[in-house]
Parts: structure tokens; C-alpha cells; sequence
């Protein structure tokens, strides 16, 4: 009985003492101006940039056309060009070389030569400006002649126009999901990877950041002799669990601070520049105005208006507190695996420029799956190859994220979490090994070989 209480007041101690650290840790970083600072600043910086994307796009839309001087000498085009929402084209008279002469002093950006040539032997095509066109604008410019040539040939081939005009079909795809209740909802591929892909590169960055910040408080210590006094009080386990767990609420608390602010910055900064269903329909009216066929007009008013209907309802179906509650625990957990091993890597460098040769292979598995998952699972998000990522603990963190709003199983979801505790277990164990001898070892170059000889240490 003795022993059993003993043993509990021992565990008891244990914890106080990490508890302590952490909230060292956790107090001495949130009352850091830096700290205020970043916490405030980044959702200001994050609303400044979607905003100045949203208003490029905006005026992008709003920009002036390119204008296209044509000269054809090709008898066998009947038909002229069409303009383009990006693209107006003018048929002038005259000779390509008197155009080419009056190009400075003209109204128009660029000249299209097209020479008289065979339909089925287009050659000779030139597009002439004094500046450079864009690969952008070159490729529209093609595609129109080419859409011109095949016109043509169809309209040779006995076509009429009203049996060409009803050959320009837009559709679109209602893509449904059925779950596993067995009922249909809507869902949006583009909404899915939206969201999977800044969920995979917020997890990329925070693990990161604050895994690093683990690597670097270590080396502060170490350096500045305090490690000496702080290990007199505890073991080299309870300061490197403390120093992990109070960096972890650190970054905790900065991320939920961030959301909120984010939130509500951008909440502000929509209402007070537009609503959601003005700008929505300036954004379809603006696109229809650079257009002059009805027909088309019709269908791309239908379906951009379906597109922005399909979004909202795939967005509203996701179930996004799962998926934030996921988040979260993909973020604790993912930050705990590799913070072990940066703590590791911390203890066992005198200066940063030290941990240029162990960060590396740390690195490498993080970064190998925030490549991986953001290619091949957006194109497979089902597959084997997406389906080994996110229950691999080196990876799973963020391409379960990725993979997340596509819809994960329930088990598959259930065995990564469990894989992932396990590994945060096995990484503090062997990180431990390391960080009890390293933690007090000054003035000697460490070497992989030497960091194994210390992990094999006796207790």
C-alpha cells in the first residue's frame, strides 16, 4: 500500500512539474508583443490579400480588350472572326505591309494576317504588334482561327448556319453524392479541392512554424546555460514533454484567435463593399456585356448561375464541424509527431546553423506529403496511393485534410487518428533517448552516428 501511494505521489510530482513548464512556456510566448502583434496583423494581411485578388479580378473584367487589326486575303474564309470577351476584332483594307506601316499611329494593339491558303493547309498565319503578345492571347487568337477554318470546312460540307449555331451546346453537370444513409446530395469538385488544398497548406505551415519554434526554444536554453539550472528541478522528459505541450497551446490558441478575427474581418469587409448576390450578378452581367450572341449570352448566363447555386449548396452540405474538429486534432497531432523530433534535433545542435543536416530528413516525409496529397489525391482522392497518405503517420496529417471534404470512411478516419497517437508515442520515446544526453553535451559536432550511440544509452 505504501509502495502504490509512493508510486502515485511520484506521478503526481511528475505532472505538477510538467504542467509548470508549460505554463512557463505557454505564458512567457502569448505575452510577447510578437506574439499580440502576428495575432492581430496575419487575418488583417490574410482579408488585404483575398481583397486585392477580388478586386484585380474585378477590374480584370473590367479592362480594356485587346483590339486585332484582321487582313485577309483568304477567299476561302467567308466568315469573319467573332469577337471574344478579351478580343475585339477589326477587318481593315488594304495590304498587310501598308498595315504593318500604319501599326504606330493606329487604334488598334495588334494585326492577324491570314494569307490565302488551302483549308486544309492553314499556313502562314502571322499575329504582328509592336510589343510582345501574351502565350495567353496567342492561344485565344488560335483557337478562334481555328474554330473559323473548321466553320468553314462544315459549312462546305453542306452545313447550314442555323445547323452550325445549333452545334454550340453548354452543358452542365449536376455531379450528386449519395452517403452512406443512402440519400443524394450535391457536390462540387471545385469547392472540394478548394477547400481540401488550403486546409492541406494551413496544416503544412503550422506544423512547421511551430514545430521549429520547439527546435529553437530548445537551442536558447541550451545556449544560454539555463537548461543547466532548469534540469536540477526536473527530468530532461518533463522539460521536453512541457516545452512541447505549452508550445502546442501556443499555437492553439494563435490558430483559434486567427479563425475568429478572419472570420469576422472578412465578414465586415464583404458587407461593407458588396453582398454576396450583387456581386455575384455584377460579376455574370459583366461577362455577358463583352458577348453579342443571344443564344450564348443565354446559356452562359444559366450556367454560371448554375455553377454559383451548385457551389453554395455543395459548400452547405460539407459538414464543416467535422471537418474543423478534425483539423484540430490533425493539427495537435501532426504537431506533436514532428515536434518530438525537432526537439530532438534542438537538443542536440549548439547554434541553428547546426540543424541544417538533421532538419532535413525530418523535412522531407512532411514535405513529400504536402506534394503528394495536393496532386494526387485532388485527382484521386480514393485511390490506394491517397488512401496510404493519410494513414501513414509522417503524412496522414495533411492528406486526411486534403482528402476530408471529398469524404472520408468513418474507419479509415478511426485507424489514422489511432496511427498517429501511436506514432507521436514511438517519436517522443526516441526523441527522449536522444534529448537526455544531448540536452547537457556543449562544443562537440554531432553526427547521425553519434546521435545513435546516444539513443542506445542506458538509462
Amino acid at each position: 500500500m505504501t509502495f502504490l501511494l509512493t508510486k502515485l505521489n511520484n506521478k503526481t510530482k511528475t505532472m505538477n512539474k510538467i504542467l509548470l513548464i508549460i505554463q512557463r512556456e505557454y505564458l512567457s510566448r502569448v505575452k510577447k508583443k510578437s506574439f499580440i502583434v502576428m495575432t492581430l496583423v496575419t487575418p488583417l494581411l490574410i482579408a488585404a490579400v483575398y481583397g486585392l485578388i477580388g478586386y484585380l479580378s474585378y477590374e480584370g473584367m473590367n479592362s480594356n480588350t485587346d483590339t486585332i487589326a484582321v487582313v485577309s486575303e483568304n477567299k476561302h474564309l467567308t466568315e469573319q472572326l467573332l469577337d471574344t470577351k478579351k478580343i475585339k476584332f477589326n477587318y481593315v483594307n488594304g495590304s498587310f505591309e501598308q498595315t504593318k506601316k500604319d501599326l504606330a499611329k493606329a487604334d488598334f494593339d495588334y494585326i492577324l494576317f491570314l494569307p490565302d491558303f488551302e483549308l486544309g493547309n492553314p499556313k502562314d498565319i502571322q499575329l504582328v504588334g509592336s510589343k510582345q503578345p501574351s502565350l495567353a492571347l496567342n492561344n485565344k487568337v488560335e483557337a478562334a482561327v481555328e474554330k473559323l477554318i473548321r466553320n468553314e470546312k462544315l459549312k462546305k460540307s453542306g452545313i447550314s448556319n442555323s445547323e452550325l449555331t445549333k452545334l454550340e451546346t453548354s452543358i452542365n453537370i449536376d455531379t450528386k453524392k449519395i452517403t452512406e444513409k443512402g440519400t443524394e446530395e450535391d457536390s462540387s469538385a471545385g469547392a472540394s479541392t478548394i477547400i481540401g488544398s488550403i486546409s492541406g497548406i494551413l496544416m503544412f505551415m503550422f506544423i512547421m512554424l511551430y514545430g521549429i519554434q520547439v527546435m529553437r526554444g530548445v537551442i536558447e536554453e541550451k545556449t544560454n546555460r539555463i537548461i543547466e539550472v532548469i534540469i536540477s528541478s526536473v527530468k530532461p522528459f518533463q522539460l521536453m514533454m512541457g516545452k512541447i505541450f505549452g508550445i502546442a497551446l501556443v499555437g492553439l490558441t494563435q490558430f483559434l484567435l486567427w479563425i475568429v478575427l478572419t472570420i469576422t474581418i472578412s465578414g465586415a469587409a464583404v458587407s461593407l463593399f458588396s453582398n454576396g448576390k450583387g456581386l455575384k450578378e455584377n460579376m455574370v452581367k459583366q461577362q455577358m456585356s463583352t458577348l453579342n450572341n443571344p443564344e450564348v449570352q443565354k446559356d452562359i448566363k444559366k450556367m454560371q448561375e448554375n455553377t454559383f447555386s451548385k457551389i453554395e449548396k455543395s459548400v452547405a452540405n460539407l459538414n464543416l464541424t467535422k471537418i474543423s474538429i478534425v483539423f484540430v486534432f490533425f493539427f495537435l497531432g501532426g504537431y506533436l509527431f514532428y515536434s518530438a523530433l525537432y526537439a530532438a534535433i534542438g537538443s542536440a545542435v549548439d547554434n541553428e546553423t547546426e540543424t541544417q543536416q538533421f532538419m532535413m530528413p525530418v523535412m522531407m516525409p512532411l514535405m513529400l506529403g504536402y506534394v503528394l496529397s495536393l496532386s494526387v489525391v485532388n485527382s484521386d482522392p480514393y485511390g490506394n496511393i491517397a488512401f496510404w497518405l493519410s494513414i501513414i503517420p509522417f503524412t496522414s496529417p495533411i492528406a486526411m485534410m486534403v482528402r476530408m471534404p471529398y469524404g472520408v470512411p468513418d474507419w479509415q478516419l478511426a485507424l489514422s487518428m489511432v496511427l498517429l497517437i501511436v506514432g507521436f508515442l514511438g517519436t517522443v520515446w526516441m526523441a527522449s533517448r536522444i534529448y537526455r544526453v544531448g540536452i547537457l553535451m556543449y562544443g562537440k559536432k554531432v553526427t547521425f552516428k553519434e546521435m545513435f550511440k546516444w539513443f542506445s544509452y542506458k538509462n
